[in-house]
Formats: structure tokens, C-alpha cells, sequence
């Protein structure tokens, strides 16, 4: 595709049309499903910058999204996983979309982004770990459109890594999934969002840990913003709740962390009720 090609298929595309495009690039990947809830909203949803007109029902909602999204894949914007999460019964609910070929030569010119990025078909746990991250974070914009908090950073992988000096002094890099900035009344909390599916052993879990311990400890954040935010695992019951939380508070290391609830460990039901419930975050 040639860039006058880009040109003409960019005054083409709505602005429903890009914002779908762009969220693509932010998450990565997204079903179906997820990209209803961010820009086909329902009669009596709030709406957004994007989101193009109202539906009557679910089902309107998302019969105009496959529409969208099949229009946007024959011209290669967006690309389909061959795996559908659920399986073939799932149907169209379940067809997972990343960028296309065009999609992403399109953003770069728009972008003016100089590096190629590559979409190969990925791993089904890379996809899995990928929506989890995808569909916390719509949780907080859902959030926030129906003004329940007030939602003023949201960043995904990988512009939410941070880097720091180790205490020897090395480069280091923390990498959650998510960090966000939300408000509530006169307070601003601060969370690192991690989305666990059941996956990695606790040793795992708990080098992670440690590594937030070790940027807290860079002092880094809070000399930018006065406090050091929650880290939040999502977990998919209270099985790993419980697993998770044994391993945190049985190392030495974490006991300061983990006394001054900056390590928080719930639910995918509970994750909700504490983003819209918190306290404020401990300095």
C-alpha cells in the first residue's frame, strides 16, 4: 500500500472506524466482545469520543460490530486469529482481531512511526494473558463512563513498563500489564494491574513481587507523585486468591509491602468494588 493509498482510506475511515484501529494497537489483540463494550454502546450506556451511535439492543449492538469489523478485515485494517475463544459454538462473539497488514502501515503514517511492528499468529497463552489485560482495562473506562471514578491515566504494555537501577546499580525493568490513575472524591489512587490466569507458579509470583519491591524501594514514583501505587493481581477465583496471597505473605522480603496493603490480591468479581472502593494509597 502506497501512502496516497493510506491518504484516501484514512478520509474513508469514521472516526468510530479508527478509534477500532487504534485500540487494536493499544491491546493487541481483542475479541469481539471487548470491542462491543468500547464502541458499539447500548441504548442507556454512557458514550465516548468514537463510539458512533446508539444501539437498541445487545443484539443490534452486535450485529452492527461484526459488520464494522468484517468491512475493516477486507480491507486488511484488522486481521482474525484462526483460535476463537470458546470454540466454534462461540461464533462471532468469540473470533479474536489484532491489526492487519494495512492497519498497521496505516497507524505508523499516522503515527509517523519509523519501527515495522510484526503481527504473527501468537500463542493461545500469550492471546489469553492479552484479552485479561484487555478486558481490565475496558473494565476502568466502563468505569469511568458511567462516573463512577474518574479515570485519568490508563497505559497497557508496553508503554507502562517502568525502568530503574537495581541496588547494584544495573538497569532493571518492572513490567506490569496495566497502570492506572483513577479519582474518587479528593483522592487520586495509583495502581500496577497484573492479570493472572492461573498459569504461573508462585515462585513466579513472587519474583514479580519483588521487583515492585525493588522499584518501590528506587524511590522513583513517589518522588514524582507523593506515593507508591497498589499492585493488584486479578485472579480467576479464590483458590489462586488464597495460593497467591500464602505466597506473598510468607516471604521476608514483602512482609512491609504486603502489611501496608500495597499488594492486593482479588477476584475478577471483586476487582470492581476495589478499584471503586479504595483507600488511599500509603506514601
Amino acid at each position: 500500500m502506497k501512502y496516497n493509498d493510506i491518504a484516501s482510506l484514512l478520509e474513508a475511515l469514521s472516526e468510530r472506524d479508527l478509534a477500532i484501529i487504534e485500540s487494536l494497537r493499544v491491546h493487541r489483540a481483542l475479541t469481539t466482545i471487548l470491542i462491543r463494550r468500547l464502541h458499539f454502546p447500548i441504548g442507556g450506556e454512557p458514550r465516548e469520543a468514537g463510539s458512533g451511535k446508539m444501539h437498541a439492543t445487545e443484539m443490534a449492538a452486535a450485529v452492527a460490530t461484526i459488520r464494522v469489523l468484517t468491512r475493516l478485515e477486507s480491507h486488511r485494517l484488522i486481521a482474525r486469529l484462526h483460535r476463537r475463544i470458546g470454540g466454534v459454538r462461540a461464533g462471532s462473539s468469540g473470533i479474536t482481531w489484532q491489526l492487519g497488514a494495512s492497519g498497521e502501515r496505516l497507524l505508523r503514517a499516522r503515527h509517523g512511526d519509523t519501527a515495522r511492528r510484526r503481527y504473527s499468529e501468537p500463542s493461545p497463552a500469550f492471546v489469553a494473558h492479552t484479552l485479561a489485560s484487555a478486558d481490565l482495562a475496558i473494565q476502568l473506562q466502563e468505569l469511568a463512563r458511567r462516573g463512577v471514578i474518574e479515570l485519568l491515566t490508563l497505559a497497557a504494555e508496553p508503554e507502562c513498563w517502568r525502568t530503574f537501577l537495581s541496588a547494584h546499580g544495573a538497569r532493571a525493568w518492572l513490567k506490569p500489564d496495566l497502570f492506572a490513575i483513577t479519582a474518587g472524591g479528593d483522592f487520586e489512587h495509583h495502581w500496577f494491574i497484573e492479570a493472572d490466569n492461573a498459569t504461573e507458579h508462585a515462585p513466579v509470583i513472587v519474583r514479580k513481587a519483588l521487583q515492585y519491591q525493588q522499584y518501590a524501594a528506587s524511590g522513583i514514583h513517589q518522588q514524582e507523585h507523593g506515593l507508591f501505587p497498589i499492585v493488584v493481581w486479578v485472579v480467576p477465583n479464590a483458590r489462586r486468591q488464597a495460593a497467591i496471597r500464602a505466597a506473598l505473605e510468607s516471604e521476608p522480603r514483602l512482609r512491609e509491602l504486603v502489611a501496608a496493603g500495597l499488594f492486593q490480591v482479588v477476584t475478577t468479581e471483586e476487582f470492581p468494588r476495589l478499584i471503586t472502593g479504595a483507600g488511599q494509597a500509603s506514601p
